[in-house]
């Protein structure tokens, strides 16, 4: 995984996060659904880089 990468998936979820504890903070359950979700988007990545950082190693 690049650091690029790395940086961009870290800067996403902690967003996430941000916005998650706004909606709930707010009481909004929207907003607090898509911080939720985007930080299983930056999981998702992270998990596929180092998925293909394995098979590059190989």
């Amino acid at each position: 995984m690049g650091l690029d990468d790395k940086i961009d998936n870290a800067a996403e979820k902690l967003a996430g996060k941000a916005k998650e504890a706004s909606g709930r903070a707010s009481d909004d359950p929207g907003l607090e659904a898509e911080g939720r979700l985007d930080q299983s988007k930056a999981d998702l990545k992270q998990a596929a880089e180092k998925v293909k950082d394995a098979f590059k190693k190989e």
